[in-house]
């Protein structure tokens, strides 16, 4: 039995069936792959074009767990597995891997054909409303419909991210009972909320490629919690868009996120010195030319007149003149704006969970409890998680494909 028919689960289920093992899907929604529905902006980040040892980097301490899942169904594999179901693919400038028609639902109904063919049985709107360890090793579950013994169990019931999904941690309940660790579960890949009301006037303002960092406000100095790079969209909230999403967990998981700010490098292709250089000749060569025209150039103009805002320079004032005082404000204002954090949007926007159960307990060769026989774990409930960029979708078919190859 696999308890939960999302990416890893219908993976786990397609390799275990295709195997020749009798498989029943249990899933408590009205449809599978809900999340797969949602993810990409409803496109479907398949995986990233890297390989599988860039995949392990991403995850960072914790990606050393993926050598086997990787070695068992890798990127390429991922990228033939839905080639081969009619489902083309291409990869965007940033490494991110789709569907050719942008379309998740291509995505999941391919899944749904090959689950099909392999033979195991999907059962809908059918939660699991118990799961205990019977005196004989085999595990006893109740359902809305049944009850059920069996001897092998593999549990993907995922984290408590999009719980609208019906991801709201079930799983961890279960498992803790049989004595597995839970790392605390926080929200990740989450937008991040700011202390900073000029930012609401900004909504809509994006930026394809900013530099964040996280840092103590009493230690700025200090080597950054965690930074990013990437794309970057002003809320009426704070901050969203793959930066601010990446660096996200490190807030959630601080003790105090009101201690934290983050410091934003809104030209990070361009040093300090280039970009002093750049409004030195400018202030000499542009006459009357406005300042924020010229720095239009380089960033969009309503964050240049915001930017000159906080310095209490007018939006018409002239390039020409601009003082080394004045250089060196503009520069800091670019290249080192700090924002107050207050929070994120927590586990109901967060595009995955940061936590879950111990990799420490788990057999990463075999996906199996080392606690508890008989009983595997692959996806999201595990304490997996990795960047934006079709990393977690590619941990997931790849746990889920060796859980189910070993059960």
């Amino acid at each position: 039995m696999i308890i939960g028919a999302g990416a890893a689960g219908m993976m786990a289920a397609i390799s275990a069936a295709e195997r020749g093992k009798h498989v029943l899907l249990l899933e408590k929604n009205r449809k599978p792959g809900v999340k797969i529905l949602m993810s990409g902006g409803t496109r479907c980040n398949i995986t990233h074009d890297c390989d599988n040892r860039g995949i392990v980097s991403a995850f960072g301490p914790n990606g050393k767990f993926l050598h086997s899942a990787l070695a068992s169904f890798g990127v390429q594999d991922a990228i033939q597995f839905f080639e081969d179901l009619g489902v083309a693919t291409k990869v965007e400038d940033n490494g991110k891997i789709f569907p050719v028609s942008d379309k998740a639902l291509d995505v999941l109904n391919a899944l749904l054909t090959r689950l099909r063919q392999s033979g195991a049985v999907l059962s809908l709107e059918e939660p699991v409303t118990s799961l205990n360890r019977t005196t004989a090793g085999e595990f006893g579950i109740a359902t809305s419909k049944q009850s059920l013994t069996v001897s092998r169990l593999i549990l993907t019931s995922g984290g408590r991210s999009y719980p609208g999904c019906g991801t709201r941690g079930d799983g961890y309940a279960f498992v803790e009972k049989m004595g597995h660790t839970i790392v605390t579960p926080r929200p990740a890949l989450v937008p991040v909320k700011v202390q900073a009301d000029w930012i609401a006037d900004l909504r809509g303002v994006t930026l394809g490629d900013v530099n964040l960092k996280v840092i103590e406000k009493a230690e700025p100095r200090q080597k950054p919690i965690l930074q990013a790079r990437g794309g970057f969209l002003f809320a009426h909230f704070g901050l969203t868009g793959p930066a601010p999403l990446d660096v996200s967990k490190a807030i959630t998981r601080h003790l105090d996120p009101m201690s934290l700010e983050l410091e934003i490098d809104f030209l990070p292709a361009m040093s300090e010195p280039a970009l002093d250089e750049f409004l030195r000749a400018e202030s000499l060569a542009s006459g009357k030319k406005q300042l924020a025209s010229v720095l239009a150039e380089l960033l969009p103009r309503r964050l240049i007149d915001s930017l000159l805002s906080l310095l209490g320079q007018p939006s018409d004032r002239k390039a020409t003149g601009l003082s080394r005082v004045d250089r060196g404000n503009l520069v800091a204002a670019i290249k080192r704006l700090r924002l107050p954090i207050t929070g994120t949007l927590g586990f109901e926007k967060a595009e995955v969970t940061t936590g879950g159960v111990s990799l420490d307990e788990v057999n990463s060769r075999t996906m199996e409890s080392k606690i508890v026989p008989g009983l595997f774990l692959a996806g999201e409930i595990l304490d997996l998680d990795g960047p934006i960029g079709g990393y977690n979708f590619q941990a997931a078919w790849s746990t889920g494909w060796l859980a189910g190859a070993n059960v």
